[in-house]
């Protein structure tokens, strides 16, 4: 009998979202200017709805005033860990994913000293000195590269047990004066990743990962508000979106095709499509491309639940908090079972762009 190989599957998982919801609605008041800090001639009710048509988007979440990004990112750890039923100590490595750090409203500067994950330690209170923590700016695609990197530790034998986490407050970092400010949510998912021996390959299967930094990179940016009036000196995340747009339904549907071909699956094995929740207009034309390479259509759209219509766009959060809430069968309409396969896609700042393939054990 061959020896089992090593993989890496998820024990457990956990989200925070955050109590303050923002519809789109409270946008009926704001002033929105363009890039070259002109007035939007078109009436807000135009504007917002316009906005809904394309992103889905109808509500989002910020967290408190007194919360940052570190405080979500800890709640998220405390439920994972309580939902795996381990140790906290027991931990061997601890990956926070994030691209602002702690942002406090007063402020609205990045605070990234100490990281994020010694901060998340901390606040858990965990004494193992050999828990290595560290935090990975990878754009929104940083929860899935972190899953990456932890899968990688955990099939090199340097790791058994590995806390990934993805916390983001873009809300602190968004110009109220900018259109795409209402894309824009909180949030934090965690999950636990496990080594686990078996003769039947399970958990991750295979990952893919991509930079387009040249000539790409900035497309998402920190730039001053749009608001021609404006007397803070603080940058604020800006977007080329339709630059964007056009990169994203290229590269993404190509980088998941990799990753099939890569693994001992097909396309019609994939029960879930778990993308990253950036804009519903964006992620069918994904999904739909990645279809065409096969010849299928029309792409199978029940199979890619979608969060963003209540909860937004929280970067780094959107996998996790969607994995977390159809683990626990909060998503209607959605559930994992074993042996089901789910590919994870997700893309961000950089251009960075991932996709995972994972078998539930």
């Amino acid at each position: 009998m061959s020896k089992p190989s090593v993989y890496s599957i998820i024990v457990g998982s956990g989200s925070y979202l955050p109590e303050v919801i923002m519809r789109n609605e409270d946008f009926l008041h704001h002033t929105f200017y363009d890039p070259c800090k002109q007035k939007i001639a078109k009436t807000n009710e135009f504007i917002i709805n316009k906005f809904h048509q394309i992103t889905g988007i109808s509500e989002r979440r910020y967290v408190r005033p007194d919360q940052v990004a570190s405080d979500i990112a800890t709640e998220a750890a405390i439920e994972a860990i309580a939902d795996a039923k381990i140790d906290a100590e027991t931990l061997d490595c601890l990956i926070v994913a994030h691209n602002f750090g702690d942002v406090t409203l007063a402020s609205g500067q990045s605070d990234c000293v100490p990281s994020l994950a010694a901060r998340v330690k901390y606040k858990l209170q965990i004494l193992n000195p050999q828990l290595i923590a560290y935090d990975l700016p990878f754009g929104c695609a940083g929860w899935l590269q972190a899953v990456i990197q932890a899968n990688q530790f955990i099939q090199a034998g340097i790791y058994k047990r590995v806390l990934v986490i993805g916390a983001e407050t873009i809300s602190r970092v968004s110009d109220p004066h900018d259109r795409d400010s209402m894309i824009y949510a909180d949030g934090a998912g965690a999950v636990i990743l496990e080594a686990k021996e078996s003769e039947f390959p399970i958990g991750i299967l295979t990952q893919q990962a991509k930079s387009l930094a040249y000539p790409h990179a900035l497309a998402l940016r920190m730039e001053k508000s749009y608001n021609p009036d404006a007397t803070t000196e603080n940058l604020f995340l800006k977007m080329d979106g339709h630059k964007l747009y056009e990169q994203v339904i290229t590269h993404v549907p190509q980088i998941m095709k990799e990753c099939i071909e890569a693994s001992p699956i097909e396309i019609a094995d994939i029960d879930t499509f778990l993308i990253h929740q950036a804009n519903l207009k964006m992620d069918e034309a994904i999904l739909s491309r990645l279809f065409e390479a096969y010849q299928i259509k029309p792409a199978p759209l029940e199979k890619m639940p979608m969060s963003i219509s209540f909860l937004g766009n929280s970067s780094v959060a959107t996998i996790p908090t969607l994995y977390d809430l159809i683990a626990k069968g909060k998503f209607e309409g959605h559930q994992f079972k074993s042996g089901q396969h789910i590919m994870f896609a997700a893309v961000g700042a950089g251009i960075n762009l991932n996709a995972v393939i994972y078998r539930i054990p």
